[in-house]
C-alpha cells in the first residue's frame, strides 16, 4: 500500500505490515473520508492464497497507523468495496463475497442487508446522493439498487436493542403510476424489450423487529433442538401441548395508518419475522370489495387489476405496528407521523379535496353494500337450488314446496335485472339500461384512478344508485324471509340437510 501526500506529484511512501493483514494480499479499494483529511478507509483481498477472510482497515492519522474495523463482519466473505455516507461520517457499507453490509457506528458493528439481494459478490459501490440510494454492482449478477437508505442513518446507539423501532419516515410523493405502454410492466413489447419494474409507488416504512414472534411450535422445536446439541433427552410432547400448537393463530404484524384526525385510513399485515425491514403504504384506503371473490391478475395478466380502495389526499398520516399474537393485539412501536405531499402533476386536480374524499369514501360505502346485495342475491339463488333439489328427496309430497320456490325463483329473477341488467337483451346483441351495478363500476373506474373533483355524471350515477338500493334491499329481505320459511318446511318434511340450514333436536 501507498500512502500518498498533499502535494500533487510528490513521492509516497509504503505503507506495508499493516495489523492482521497478510503479505502479497491484493489492495481491492481505497477511499478517503469526506469529512477529515486525514481519514481513509482500505479492503484488502487474500483469497489467491485460499484466504477468505475479511480486511477492511481504517486510518484516522494520514495513514501513519490503521485499524481493523471487521470486528463483526462473517469470518467467511472477502471484502472488495467500501463507502462512507455523505451526511453521517459513522455509517460504512462494504461489499464483501456473500453481500452487503453496513455499519452505523463506523465500523464496530455490522448488520447484512439481505431484502432482495441474492448471495452475491459485491464489487462495488456508489451512493446516489440527492435520492441517498445506494448503487451496487455485483459479480455477475447485474446492478441493484438500495431506495432511499437515510432511514439507516438513526440506526444509532440502542435503536437495535428494541424490541421495535419504526424509522423516521421520508416525506412522500403522491402520484398515480402511469403505463406508456398502455399496459402493465412491458405490456405487449415482447421478452426481447427490456424493463426493470419501479418501486412501488408509496409511502415507505422502514422498522425494526428484534426477535421472531414464534410460535408454541417454534418455540418448543427451538428447545428440543438446544437439548439434543447438549445430547440431553427429548421427549414427545403430550396431546394437550400438541392441541394448543395446533390451534394457535399465526402470529403476525399489523400496520395502522391514521389521518390527522386519528381515524384509520388503512392497515397493513405482514408476517412478524425478526430484521430491519420495509413495507409501503399505496396512498390508498382499505378496499371496500367483498372478501369473498377479490380479484388477483397472474403476474403474465395485462389487464385488469387486484381491487383497491379510493386514494387518500395529501397531509399529516401516522403509522404505528400493532403485533397479533394468541388472539391479542397489542402496540409495540409508534406512531411515527409523516407527510403525504402531491406531486403536482395532474391536469385537472380537484381544487376542494376534502369534497373529493368525501365524494370517494360514499362512493366506497355505495360500493360495499351494492357488492353485499349482490353477493347475497347470488346465495340465495344457490339456496334455492340446493332445495329444489331436496325436495325431490324427501319422502312427502312435493307439490306445495315446489310451487313455492317457483314463485321465489321469479322473485330473484327480477331482482337480477335490476342488479346484473337485462341478460336475455345483452346475449342477442339489443343495448340493455345501465344497472345498479354499472353505475358503481362507472364510480370505482372514474374515481378510484383520479385525483380529479368528481364529473356531473359520477354525481348523477350515484344519486341514482343510492335510490335504487333501499328497495332492492328491502326485497332481497323479504326473499330471504320466504327462504327460512321454506327450509323450515323441508325440515318438517324430512328432506335431506342442505348447507346452512339447522336441523330440528332429536
Amino acid at each position: 500500500l501507498r500512502g500518498g501526500t498533499r502535494e500533487v506529484g510528490a513521492n509516497c511512501e509504503k505503507t506495508d505490515k499493516l495489523p492482521g493483514v497478510p503479505e502479497r494480499s491484493y489492495v481491492h479499494q481505497v477511499i478517503a473520508s469526506q469529512f477529515d483529511q486525514n481519514t481513509a478507509y482500505v479492503c484488502f483481498n487474500h483469497h489467491r492464497y485460499g484466504d477468505f477472510k475479511p480486511y477492511l482497515l481504517k486510518t484516522t492519522d494520514g495513514g501513519k497507523s490503521w485499524q481493523s474495523i471487521a470486528a463483526t463482519l462473517p469470518e467467511r466473505g472477502s471484502v472488495y468495496s467500501v463507502a462512507e455516507d455523505h451526511v453521517d461520517r459513522n455509517l460504512l457499507f462494504c461489499g464483501t463475497e456473500f453481500g452487503v453490509f453496513f455499519s452505523p457506528d463506523g465500523g464496530e458493528n455490522w448488520v447484512q442487508l439481505k431484502s432482495g439481494l441474492p448471495t452475491v459478490a459485491v464489487r462495488d459501490i456508489e451512493i446516489q446522493r440527492r435520492e441517498n440510494d445506494l448503487v451496487l454492482a455485483t459479480f455477475g449478477r447485474g446492478f441493484y439498487v438500495l431506495d432511499d437508505y437515510s432511514p439507516l442513518r438513526q440506526v444509532k446507539g440502542g435503536t437495535l436493542d428494541k424490541a421495535a423501532e419504526i424509522l423516521p419516515v421520508k416525506d412522500a410523493w403522491m402520484f398515480i403510476p402511469n403505463m406508456p405502454l398502455g399496459l402493465r410492466d412491458k405490456g405487449h413489447m415482447g421478452s426481447s424489450y427490456y424493463a426493470a419494474p419501479n418501486p412501488p409507488a408509496g409511502a415507505v416504512f422502514t422498522y425494526w423487529l428484534k426477535e421472531d414472534i414464534k410460535t408454541l411450535k417454534a418455540k418448543r422445536q427451538e428447545e428440543e433442538k438446544a437439548k439434543a446439541d447438549k445430547k440431553e433427552t427429548v421427549y414427545y410432547p403430550d396431546m394437550e401441548a400438541l392441541r394448543k400448537e395446533d390451534e394457535q393463530p399465526e402470529p403476525y404484524l399489523l400496520f395502522t395508518i391514521r389521518d390527522a384526525s386519528g381515524d384509520v385510513v388503512r392497515h397493513l399485515k405482514t408476517d412478524a419475522s425478526k430484521g430491519l425491514k420495509r413495507i409501503v403504504w399505496d396512498f390508498r384506503y382499505n378496499t371496500p370489495a367483498p372478501v369473498t371473490s377479490r380479484y388477483t391478475p397472474a403476474p403474465d395478466q395485462l389487464f385488469g387489476d387486484s381491487e383497491k380502495g379510493h386514494l387518500a389526499i395529501p397531509g399529516t398520516y401516522s403509522v404505528s405496528i400493532s403485533k397479533f399474537e394468541d388472539g391479542e393485539l397489542s402496540q409495540i412501536a409508534g406512531p411515527v407521523n409523516f407527510t403525504a405531499k402531491s406531486l403536482n402533476n395532474a391536469t385537472l386536480a380537484a381544487t376542494d379535496q376534502k369534497a373529493y374524499l368525501d365524494f370517494c369514501k360514499k362512493a366506497a360505502r355505495l360500493r360495499k353494500s351494492v357488492s353485499a346485495i349482490s353477493q347475497i342475491h347470488g346465495e340465495l339463488s344457490t339456496q334455492l337450488g340446493q332445495y329444489q333439489q331436496a325436495m325431490l328427496d324427501m319422502p312427502a309430497p312435493p307439490q306445495e314446496a315446489l310451487k313455492k320456490s317457483y314463485e321465489i325463483k321469479k322473485q330473484l329473477n327480477q331482482l337480477s335485472l335490476q342488479l346484473f341488467g337485462d341478460g336475455t337483451r345483452a346475449r342477442r346483441e339489443f343495448e340493455t339500461a345501465p344497472n345498479i351495478n354499472d353505475r358503481v363500476g362507472l364510480l370505482l373506474y372514474g374515481m378510484w384512478n383520479s385525483t380529479s373533483a368528481p364529473t356531473q355524471t359520477y354525481e348523477e350515477s350515484y344519486r341514482i344508485a343510492v335510490k335504487q338500493f333501499n328497495p332492492l334491499l328491502d326485497a332481497l329481505k323479504a326473499v330471504s324471509r320466504d327462504l327460512d320459511a321454506l327450509g323450515s318446511q323441508l325440515e318438517q318434511n324430512g328432506a335431506p340437510s342442505t348447507p346452512g340450514r339447522w336441523p330440528e333436536r332429536l
